[in-house]
């Protein structure tokens, strides 16, 4: 985002299923290789829940950073969020992230019955539950009084080791890209997924010339708030293959999402060819959008 290029850092995206044994050595494989991160989604299938399993491969590690990708705002309050976050940081010495959205999948509210309120009506609250969030984290009581929330003369312990914690966002649409740019330490760029699920709309949002805009929104807003130098901007890559034979590869995700084979090359969440190749296209890819910290999937 800013004049000069900020490092890159990278993170890897894993449900965590299995046994301690499996989940402990996935952490420490991590962290050996390299990487800065490592995060988990937050739905209700197969996978571990994040918080404690986070904390169990943050204790199997000594550098690696732990974070949801992203925690839910309708599955916890925010309060109690704020709490098990905190705790995280003082128990890893100071190695938590919080990602934060307002929640999109359908199939996880049908199944719970938590209520799968309109899109607006979500992001609100996901927008009041951070400004809880970060009262609960701060030094001093505080108050909050909301659509959604009301909090009174709450102190909350205990203090994080970070003050605060980073904060990370992601967005697809204006909405929650507009207040990432204004309150988030890390901008994350998703796909728009308003239709509750990965349908064969989602890849439309991914496109370059998608991204393209979203990424100038960021900096529009980020721009008028004053703070552009102070974002690191963060995607996921969805599609990543390793291979010589990039045609094949390129194909294979064409009949998979039914995007054009051209169209998925320039995406930045495709990662298709052999290591030189992959190494340009970040480069390349961080000195037009700005990632730096990127992160893949579990192999």
């Amino acid at each position: 985002m800013s004049s000069t290029p900020r490092p890159f850092r990278f993170g890897v995206q894993a449900n965590g299923t299995g046994n301690r044994r499996e989940w402990v050595e996935l952490a420490q494989r991590v962290e050996a290789n390299g990487y800065s991160a490592l995060t988990m989604p937050d739905h209700f299938d197969e996978q571990l829940a994040p918080v404690p399993a986070l904390q169990c491969a943050a204790d199997a590690t000594t550098t690696l950073r732990l974070g949801a990708l992203v925690y839910d705002n309708d599955y916890k309050h925010p309060v109690v969020l704020a709490k098990e976050l905190a705790t995280m940081d003082v128990l890893s010495d100071g190695r938590v992230e919080i990602g934060l959205g307002a929640g999109w999948m359908v199939s996880d509210y049908e199944q719970s019955g938590i209520p799968y309120d309109p899109p607006g009506v979500r992001v609100s609250r996901f927008i009041e539950g951070l400004a809880v969030i970060k009262g609960a984290l701060a030094d001093e009581p505080f108050s909050f009084a909301g659509e959604h929330y009301t909090i009174t003369d709450y102190d909350g312990r205990p203090k994080p080791v970070q003050s605060p914690p980073p904060v990370l966002i992601g967005g697809g649409g204006p909405r929650v890209l507009g207040f990432a740019a204004r309150e988030a330490d890390i901008v994350g760029i998703n796909a728009t997924m308003t239709s509750g699920a990965i349908d064969a709309s989602t890849f439309d949002s991914m496109t370059a010339d998608a991204v393209d805009g979203k990424v100038e929104l960021v900096r529009r807003v980020a721009t008028e708030a004053g703070r552009l130098d102070d974002i690191e901007m963060n995607l996921r890559a969805f599609m990543v293959f390793v291979t010589d034979d990039v045609d094949q590869a390129l194909g294979t995700l064409s009949e998979f999402t039914g995007a054009p084979e051209e169209v998925i090359a320039d995406s930045p969440f495709a990662l298709v060819g052999p290591t030189d190749r992959i190494i340009d296209l970040l480069q390349e890819r961080r000195e037009r959008w700005g990632f730096s910290y990127v992160i893949v999937g579990q192999n």
